[in-house]
């Protein structure tokens, strides 16, 4: 759990978090964005990724039925195939929690729950401890919580660290994802800004967006956030998990991510244990590449399911 801080530590903190070059940051992660791997690496980034995926319905229509299909495809994401791996984690509403570990019984994969108000973050601090409370007793084994960007945006960043602190304690033994919606954050300096503080108040991982605004993930955003979690674990030996959620949808945008993590964090962060990626649309394009590199050929849309 996080040490209390403050408001004149918190403000010593922030004052602490140095810039970041803007330049730098879009010029690296496009120059990592061009790396060329070979034919075994590729499949083996494939697989990773597929294992470092948190698949998402996030939507007012989701019923237990569309859970239960969901979990069927997080659990064997090509039925048949018995070398595709499981993904990491099933991402839902506490109202269907318990849908979740119902199906996700018996496997690997985790039940992740949005909190907090998602995705506004706009609600009394108590009932985003209540929600966490309630979401945790109803199965969850990781919580993904929004800050309050109103309040970091406006400089209170003792109710920000705060929360996150209220609800690091809700979660009890459940991991803390805490979602930074760097789209709304402004600048660089905000997200590495806002990266330290959820860092320094007890988040697992730190997470770019909801995947309900735009801009969502980004790799210069996600270069910015890594280098915070790197020099963060530099300073205070923690190691902290990141997940880049929104707008990743082909196979070579998440084979970037795992190269730009890679060179970033090094291969301690090549794991589902410390690497996410958010992705709705993301998994038939990489069961389809598979089969690409297996084969030499495309197979059609045809022969996966529908998420």
């Amino acid at each position: 759990m996080a040490t209390a801080l403050s408001l004149t530590h918190i403000g010593s903190l922030m004052r602490g978090v140095r810039s970041v070059d803007e330049v730098g940051a879009d010029e690296r992660a496009a120059s990592l964005a061009k790396r060329s791997i070979k034919k075994s690496s590729k499949l083996w980034a494939l697989d990773l990724a597929i294992r470092c995926m948190d698949l998402t319905t996030l939507e007012g229509s989701d019923t237990p039925g569309k859970v239960a299909a969901l979990c069927a495809k997080a659990i064997r994401p090509k039925p048949g195939d018995a070398s595709i791996p499981s993904v990491a984690a099933i991402c839902v509403y506490p109202s269907r929690v318990a849908d979740a570990r119902e199906h996700l019984r018996g496997s690997t994969v985790q039940v992740a729950s949005v909190a907090t108000a998602f995705p506004s973050g706009q609600s009394f601090t108590s009932i985003k401890v209540t929600e966490t409370q309630e979401a945790v007793a109803a199965g969850a084994g990781e919580v993904d919580m929004v800050i309050d960007r109103g309040a970091f945006l406006s400089g209170d960043y003792q109710k920000v660290y705060d929360e996150i602190v209220a609800v690091k304690e809700a979660c009890g033994a459940a991991h803390l994802k805490v979602i930074l919606e760097t789209g709304e954050l402004g600048t660089y300096d905000g997200v590495r800004r806002a990266s330290i503080l959820a860092m320094a108040a007890g988040a697992d991982f730190i997470k770019t967006s909801t995947g309900k605004i735009q801009p969502a993930a980004t790799l210069p955003v996600s270069l910015v956030m890594m280098e915070a979690i790197r020099d963060f674990m530099r300073e205070t030996g923690r190691p902290v998990g990141f997940k880049a959620a929104g707008g990743i949808r082909t196979s070579k945008q998440a084979i970037a991510y795992l190269v730009v993590t890679y060179e970033t964090l090094g291969p301690e962060w090549m794991t589902p244990d410390r690497l996410r990626l958010g992705a709705s649309t993301l998994l038939n394009d990489v069961l389809m590449q598979i089969d690409k590199e297996r084969s030499g050929v495309y197979q059609s849309g045809d022969y996966f399911t529908i998420d």
